[in-house]
């Protein structure tokens, strides 16, 4: 159960790993390492698809660590995927270190793979919410709804893709 990480009641999964140089004072340090936490198994995506199904469920939010991460984007994929499916009265919103120009408009870099960029792409594509960007602790602000520093956007997908330009969410 989740009331912090979007609007209404939800649920969260807060997946394990985070490549980034890590945030000072970051809320979830304990999912910085890629081989803590534990295993994502068929059977516990299908506990969490069940709590998910809930009527007072009204979002599913999926926090890090970094969920966009190269070592979690398959797995996050074929969830995300199965909640459209499964699940498309609920929203989906997605926490992640990477800025939506990183993601949206990619360039050419030799440090993200070509897979890599379209599977963030994909992803994004089928959420409805995302707040991009890393925290920055100089930039905290307590104030500020459903994310922890000001340089962070919440940010509605559909209307950004449709209009080709992010379009914030009014909550």
């Amino acid at each position: 159960m989740d009331i912090s990480n979007g609007e209404g009641v939800g649920v969260a999964l807060f997946v394990q790993g985070c490549p980034s140089p890590h945030c000072k004072n970051c809320f979830n340090p304990e999912t910085w390492d890629f081989n803590g936490g534990k295993e994502w198994t068929r059977e516990i995506e299908d506990k969490f698809i069940n709590l998910a199904k809930k009527t007072y469920i009204k979002r599913i939010s999926i926090l890090g660590g970094e969920a966009l991460a190269d070592d979690n984007l398959d797995d996050i994929l074929k969830l995300v995927n199965r909640i459209c499916i499964l699940l498309p009265e609920k929203r989906i919103w997605l926490y992640t270190g990477y800025t939506w120009e990183s993601i949206m408009n990619y360039e050419t870099s030799d440090t993200i793979s070509d897979i890599s960029f379209e599977k963030r792409k994909i992803i994004i594509s089928m959420c409805d919410v995302v707040v991009d960007g890393k925290y920055i602790d100089d930039k905290r602000d307590i104030s500020l709804k459903f994310r922890g520093s000001s340089n962070q956007r919440v940010i509605d997908i559909k209307k950004s893709i449709k209009e080709d330009k992010i379009i914030l969410y009014c909550d």
